[in-house]
């Protein structure tokens, strides 16, 4: 006779603080909260977060995957991250869900083709080069701030063609809405009153409309290789197209995206760098090699090739997720490694727990890129062991737009300096949003 499974119900989730749970302690130290609720639950447990609503914290391999290839269809993004900074990046496409979102990742998947991503990469250089050439290797050199500005202009560069008619004070004043809207996430005041993180970031967000709505004619009227216009004039297989809406809707998001998440990787990269001078150097050397056959900046193939570089990136986004937690709402019951889940509960899916387990890596918390070495791949340990760009339907679109962009800027940083960090440095993470480093990450910068 067949048996099933007894499901069990959610425990009841300890209080923490009124209305914002433990969320201070997950901007603390999110893995070592990771570490409580497994030890104490196991890989689904309920946990106290921001809001009336209930939570569950989704954590190690399995329940990252049952969640993030849903199945039944129960996890929708929407409800979730609108939640947290809906107003602000709103309709962009990981807020969508079911056939509203296979429609549009359909149509913009036209413009992460192989053939545009490779006119993107060489967009890139010159504001690569031109944003290297302004650096001051002074002591103390912060190095996260100064990429975090660089990648915005690498993004204004390949996206909006060099939004020709911008100063760069308002390039600043676009790069502080951007940080303005991704910090309103840990607001506690989640309306619009003025001097709060909330106000800050609706501020933000009405400036980024602004900002892009007035590049939108010129970009209807002449279809060009930069991605704003690449959305304004692609369309499916059947046709569809987007709106002016959904044009600046996505472009907000995917600015967003492409330069938060690129600088931290490389803000991270250079931390590691700098603490593992062999890996620098032969880093540096497989990059000279290349750049002594060419008379030109190299293309896609070409950064591809850089094969330590590639090894360096994934173990620093093992080590440092620039996404750590994915967020999800449960629209109907569902069953996740036998616990029921009711419909109407937020779930955070710890991407970066499965990263740092033991049962999955090889000491862990050291930094050792050739675990990702074809003799070795220990990501291959499980599907979900290493997931920086998510998984399932909402994996992100522009993974491949950013390992080139990653590698391109890192091609012209090694050429261009040498840098080393204090082996004993541990970043202080700032987690209220998106991690980045609270001191600005500094390193020993020299140009060679």
């Amino acid at each position: 006779m067949a048996t099933t499974t007894p499901v069990r119900e959610l425990p009841r989730a300890p209080r923490g603080l009124p209305l914002i749970g433990r969320s201070l302690e997950y901007a603390r130290d999110p893995m070592a909260l990771f570490r409580k609720q497994w030890d104490t639950y196991g890989p689904v447990s309920p946990v106290g977060m921001v809001g009336k609503d209930p939570w569950v914290m989704l954590l190690g391999p399995d329940a990252c995957e049952e969640a993030l290839r849903n199945a039944d269809k129960a996890f929708a993004n929407g409800p979730a991250w609108t939640y947290l900074v809906g107003p602000f990046f709103g309709r962009g496409l990981m807020f969508l869900d079911f056939e509203e979102h296979h429609l549009h990742r359909r149509i913009m998947q036209q413009a992460f083709t192989r053939d545009r991503l490779e006119s993107y990469t060489a967009a890139m250089h010159p504001a690569i080069t031109s944003g290297l050439a302004g650096w001051d290797p002074k002591p103390g050199f912060e190095a996260y701030w100064a990429l975090k500005q660089l990648t915005l202009d690498i993004a204004t560069n390949t996206f909006m063609g060099g939004a020709e008619h911008t100063s760069p004070a308002e390039m600043e004043q676009v790069n502080r809405s951007f940080i303005a809207c991704v910090q309103a996430a840990a607001a506690i005041v989640r309306h619009d009153v003025p001097f709060t993180r909330w106000h800050r970031g609706m501020v933000g967000r009405r400036h980024l409309e602004e900002f892009l709505r007035g590049y939108l004619p010129s970009r209807r009227a002449e279809e060009r290789d930069d991605l704003f216009s690449v959305l304004c004039h692609i369309e499916s297989e059947d046709g569809d197209r987007f709106s002016d809406d959904d044009v600046v809707n996505h472009m907000v998001f995917l600015m967003m995206a492409a330069h938060d998440t690129s600088t931290i990787t490389l803000s991270s990269m250079m931390q590691f760098l700098g603490q593992h001078p062999a890996w620098q150097q032969r880093c540096r050397a497989e990059v000279e090699a290349l750049a002594a056959g060419l008379d030109r900046d190299p293309d896609l193939a070409e950064l591809e090739s850089l094969t330590s570089i590639d090894l360096v990136m994934k173990e620093s986004l093992r080590l440092r997720a620039p996404v750590p937690v994915v967020l999800r709402k449960t629209v109907k019951d569902t069953v996740v490694l036998g616990t029921r889940i009711p419909a109407g509960t937020y779930a955070t899916v710890g991407l970066q727990f499965s990263h740092l387990m033991p049962e999955l890596w090889t000491d862990p918390e050291t930094f050792d890129p050739e675990r990702f070495a074809p003799e070795r791949r220990e990501d291959r340990g499980h599907r979900y062991a290493w997931a920086p760009f998510g998984g399932g339907v909402h994996k992100c679109l522009g993974m491949y737009f950013a390992g080139a962009e990653v590698t391109a800027l890192m091609y012209h940083l090694l050429l261009d300096f040498e840098w080393t960090v204090d082996p004993a440095y541990v970043a202080p993470m700032n987690n209220h949003s998106l991690p980045f480093p609270k001191d600005g990450q500094p390193v020993q910068l020299r140009r060679r």
